[in-house]
Order: structure tokens, then C-alpha cells, then sequence
């Protein structure tokens, strides 16, 4: 694991001041372009899929469409996108969620999670917690359980952790990485 962790964290650009001053954004697009350090957290995420008996994973737009879909492949696994209210056509289910100035929504198609589903949500980085508890809830509304969550990067600072492990009622939650 020290291996993949040296290739991930030196394929991460710190870009400081954005989106806002104050804030230091990791920015995980030299890790896309670089196809070894893709394939190998392809490889790592797809394993967690495969560990946790996923039967479909979720990616909550935006970066965990660019991870999950591929970790879904690798695995064979069916992908089922996450995406902010308004986004899809059809009938969909809603999620609502606080952020930290005011709220959002997410949602999935209702039809995409059945009863029998474990699925495991791909993101990048584990912040706050807010959208990945919001999609847990989403995910159980929709009569599927949750496998477990994934994630390339987890803030640790954030505590997104103590957040989310309530919500998760015992799925593991992995992060690759820890800054």
C-alpha cells in the first residue's frame, strides 16, 4: 500500500486559494492523466468494490463519475450516477442535505436500485461528509444497502468520518489516503 499511496500523493497538485482564499484544493487531475496512477486506483477501488460484495457502485457527481464508472468496469459492476437535482430525466428520487451555508439536493433514478442491491459510493475526497450521508440515505430509500463507501482522499481535519460512520450503521469506509 505504501507504493500506491507514494504514486497517488505525488500525482496530487496543491492549488492553494481555490476555490476561495484560505482554502488549499487538491487538484486530482495530473492523477487522471498519468494512466499508472489511474489504473492503480482503478485497481485498489475496484478491489474494495469486490471485498465488499458490491453488487453496483455509485459516483456522486462530479469526480466520483471519472472514478466510479471505471472502478464499476474493472469489477463488473453495473455504475449508477449520483447527480445534483435537475439533472436527470425520468422519475427520480430526492435527497436534501445542509451544507455548511444553506442546503442541496441529490438524486438518483428510481428504477437504477432495487431491493438485493449492495452498493458501494465512489468519490474522490471525503470533506465534510454532507454529500456522501446524503447519498447513504438516497441509496436506502431506494430499498438498496449500502456496501460501503470509497474514496481516493479523505480530509481528515473535516471529520467527514464522524459524520458518516453513524450513517454508514457498521459499512466500511475507505480512503486511500488521509491528508
Amino acid at each position: 500500500m505504501t507504493d500506491i499511496r507514494e504514486l497517488l500523493l505525488g500525482r496530487i497538485r496543491d492549488v492553494a486559494d481555490y476555490p476561495e482564499p484560505g482554502v488549499m484544493f487538491k487538484d486530482i487531475t495530473p492523477l487522471l492523466a498519468d494512466p499508472a496512477a489511474f489504473t492503480a486506483l482503478t485497481d485498489a477501488l475496484a478491489e474494495i468494490a469486490q471485498r465488499t460484495g458490491a453488487t453496483k457502485v455509485v459516483g456522486l457527481e462530479a469526480r466520483g463519475f471519472i472514478l466510479g464508472a471505471p472502478v464499476a468496469v474493472r469489477a463488473g459492476l453495473g455504475f449508477i450516477p449520483v447527480r445534483k437535482a435537475g439533472k436527470l430525466p425520468g422519475a427520480t428520487l430526492a435527497q436534501a442535505y445542509d451544507l455548511e451555508y444553506g442546503s442541496a439536493e441529490i438524486e438518483v433514478h428510481a428504477e437504477d436500485l432495487t431491493d438485493g442491491d449492495r452498493v458501494l459510493v465512489v468519490d474522490d475526497v471525503l470533506a465534510t461528509g454532507g454529500t456522501a450521508e446524503a447519498s447513504v440515505q438516497l441509496i436506502r430509500r431506494a430499498g438498496a444497502e449500502v456496501a460501503g463507501l470509497a474514496v481516493l482522499m479523505e480530509l481528515g481535519f473535516l471529520s467527514g468520518r464522524a459524520r458518516l460512520e453513524p450513517a454508514l450503521e457498521g459499512a466500511p469506509l475507505e480512503a486511500l489516503l488521509t491528508v
